[in-house]
């Protein structure tokens, strides 16, 4: 088998994906890598050898992340609020966590995965995302060809009635990005709605840390008067809108004055308007960006 230690770089962004796809947690993905690559190494000095360390590699962190997802859906049915995944800014520049920017990185996409069960969503991953043939994908998720056949048409019935739709073009996306971020910070009601889809839905996940709405806000006024409520408050409270790339995404990573995480917005643009807007606010999940500042705190002192 080739040296563990010698493939661990290249291999890791793989595993990473893999992983992630799977949890939509940076955390829990980083953890199933780590483990992975233990139990590689121990197989490696087992004397066990692969012929593709690449596939072997696959097989180990889906197999892990399958595991940890089971373990976690209850953890999420118990979650308080809506759900949404860890956010991924690839102004982070780590090569750890380098994924390929498809539309399956997003958020809302992450979100509507989060509806199979963990061996559909391994199956559904392998083949769409990861290109793995039928017999390749049977052996690592333990299960025959024909049954593999029949999780992965499920999961494409599945997710082709909630499939979130995307701007083509990335010019376009990212110059209306830019025009709603200047319309949030001003607190302009009337820009954002004419920016907005009239079924625009706006989610917020804080976890119970944080305030946010707890279930889904829709329609174009009322998600527009929302974030223009959040961006005068911003202003009173200091805070800045730093435009990032969030899971393959126009967003914005939202810093305290000294620069540290308060929450992490992404948007998802289809046909010239933004038709989601997900607000990532529960410090757990946003640890992984570095300091995070204290929202509770900073609502508190404006009274």
């Amino acid at each position: 088998m080739t040296d563990v230690a010698v493939a661990h770089d290249d291999l890791r962004p793989l595993m990473f994906s893999v992983a992630y796809r799977m949890l939509g947690s940076v955390s829990e993905a980083e953890d199933v890598v780590q483990e992975a690559f233990l139990r590689m190494h121990r197989a490696a000095e087992s004397g066990t050898r692969a012929d593709n360390p690449e596939a072997y590699a696959t097989t180990v962190t889906t197999r892990l992340a399958i595991d940890a997802l089971r373990s976690a859906r209850y953890r999420r049915e118990q979650y308080v609020g809506e759900w949404l995944p860890e956010p991924l800014l690839v102004s982070d520049d780590d090569p750890a966590r380098r994924v390929e920017e498809t539309e399956t990185l997003s958020t809302a996409f992450l979100v509507v995965l989060e509806t199979l069960t963990p061996v559909e969503r391994a199956v559904f991953l392998l083949r769409e995302v990861f290109g793995y043939g039928y017999d390749e994908i049977a052996t690592i998720v333990e299960r025959s060809e024909a049954n593999c056949r029949q999780l992965l048409t499920r999961a494409r019935k599945h997710i082709e009635e909630r499939r979130p739709r995307f701007e083509a073009s990335r010019d376009r996306r990212d110059a209306l990005a830019r025009t709603f971020f200047a319309a949030l910070n001003g607190g302009d009601v009337a820009a954002l709605e004419h920016l907005l889809a009239e079924d625009a839905v706006f989610h917020g996940d804080g976890g119970g840390k944080t305030a946010a709405v707890r279930r889904p806000l829709t329609g174009g006024l009322q998600v527009a008067r929302f974030l223009a409520n959040l961006g005068r408050t911003g202003v009173q409270l200091g805070t800045v809108l730093e435009p990032v790339t969030v899971n393959g995404q126009p967003g914005a990573r939202v810093c305290d004055a000294a620069g540290a995480v308060l929450g992490v917005l992404s948007l998802t643009i289809a046909d010239g308007r933004v038709i989601g807007v997900h607000n990532q606010i529960n410090p757990d999940k946003l640890q992984h960006l570095g300091p995070v500042g204290d929202l509770n705190a900073l609502l508190d002192r404006r009274g």
